[in-house]
């Protein structure tokens, strides 16, 4: 081999190199942090991890730069837990993003550290919304629903009505006392009456001396500011007292359909619910929903997994777009793109990390009315996404520029 024939073959070694180099796949590491033994188990848990595989999996048919790997963990609903393996996985594990966090407080304790470690972190379990208001992170986005969009849709809907007076039933931790707020503000606002308040236990089991106060308040609505068994246990019992047959209404301001799936219609039957997601809204959410159950013994996905599901295609095609996993940049691209799939619908995250879509106001259907499993909604109202969620100018975060 001559000189020159040798600096050409060391050339295009190089060049072959680099081009392997170049070519070589982001690879992201996701971890989904949610309660997977207690009672947000059915809402979150499992299935939420089922959500993020379909979306791993639907996103490398369109696109196969980026290796995606998932992990998951139990914070059995103590911020503690959830904090202290959100460190690990952050420091130790290398995950680059944290999804899911039902309960608030954990979702917090989570969002905080996430902005000290530079990383982010997509909530769609947790309800409150302090998370893009006086605790709102420039690492954070809020997907799915809030305690505001909450109460805005089951409050106005039934003070729409003429039920001017309520009375919350509250679970003595964030999310409730977040989601008493917000909709007592939405009563207030609309001329209504607040006939007090009481706040139980986290989680709960014996409501009767609660639903009794809220009962002698004559209140015409009954606020549970609950979620899970806690809605479930304080609706069954509100009915054994004779409550809702006495002429009080039961406002379950969160309600998930695999709580009302538990619940049964014979029970549920009647209720006013805001959602952000109903898997049988229309043929696309029916077809998803269809393949999730295959994996899920038959049930139907619930808004926090759906939310799964549509924050982490966003991200994926954040990264691809710019070809680029840093925190920062991600954040300004998920940011800059409109969202648009075929569970939410079109939407767009705010400068506050709150990411928007239509939420929708349901009455859960009469067993006689119920054709199929799982056909539980009747819907009574689309609320646009604009105005779905409390006005940046209103949460007090920092990020807005008023």
């Amino acid at each position: 081999m001559n000189l020159r024939s040798g600096f050409f073959a060391a050339a295009m070694s190089l060049l072959v190199a680099g081009a392997a180099f170049a070519q070589e796949p982001i690879k992201v590491k996701i971890g989904i942090l949610n309660d997977r033994s207690g009672l947000y188990s059915d809402l979150s848990g499992e299935g939420s991890v089922i959500a993020a595989r379909m979306a791993v999996e639907d996103f490398k048919s369109i696109n196969s730069t980026i290796e995606v790997e998932v992990v998951s963990a139990d914070h059995q609903n103590k911020p503690d837990v959830a904090s202290s393996i959100a460190r690990q996985w952050y420091d130790l594990d290398g995950v680059d993003v944290i999804m899911d966090l039902p309960t608030s407080s954990a979702a917090l304790a989570v969002s905080e550290i996430t902005r000290e470690k530079n990383k982010i972190v997509i909530v769609s379990g947790g309800g409150t919304s302090d998370l893009t208001g006086s605790k709102c992170s420039p690492n954070t986005i809020h997907w799915a629903y809030d305690t505001w969009s909450l109460g805005n849709g089951t409050a106005t809907a039934l003070m729409n009505k003429g039920d001017d007076s309520w009375f919350f039933l509250t679970a003595d931790y964030a999310f409730g006392h977040a989601l008493e707020r917000d909709t007592a503000a939405i009563v207030k606002e609309n001329g209504g009456k607040l006939a007090g308040s009481v706040h139980h236990p986290f989680p709960g089991t014996d409501f009767s001396s609660f639903l009794l106060q809220a009962q002698a308040s004559g209140a015409k609505v009954i606020g549970l500011a609950n979620s899970a068994a806690d809605t479930t246990g304080a609706i069954k019992q509100a009915r054994e007292f004779g409550i809702i047959e006495g002429g009080q209404k039961i406002a379950s301001l969160l309600l998930f359909i695999s709580e009302l799936h538990a619940l049964g219609l014979e029970a549920g039957q009647g209720l006013i619910v805001t959602d952000a997601f109903y898997w049988d809204a229309n043929e696309g959410t029916r077809k998803w929903s269809k393949r999730f159950g295959e994996k899920m013994n038959g049930a139907m996905p619930t808004m926090a997994q759906a939310g799964i599901y549509s924050g982490l295609m966003h991200y994926l095609k954040a990264v691809a777009a710019i070809n680029n996993k840093d925190s920062l940049p991600v954040m300004a691209q998920m940011k800059a793109t409109p969202t648009d799939d075929v569970l939410f619908g079109k939407g767009r995250i705010r400068e506050d990390g709150r990411k928007i879509h239509d939420m929708y106001v349901f009455q859960v259907k009469t067993p006689s009315e119920s054709k199929y499993p799982w056909d539980y909604y009747n819907t009574l109202a689309t609320i646009p996404a604009e105005k779905a969620f409390r006005p940046m100018t209103d949460g007090n975060c920092f990020l807005v520029k008023l």
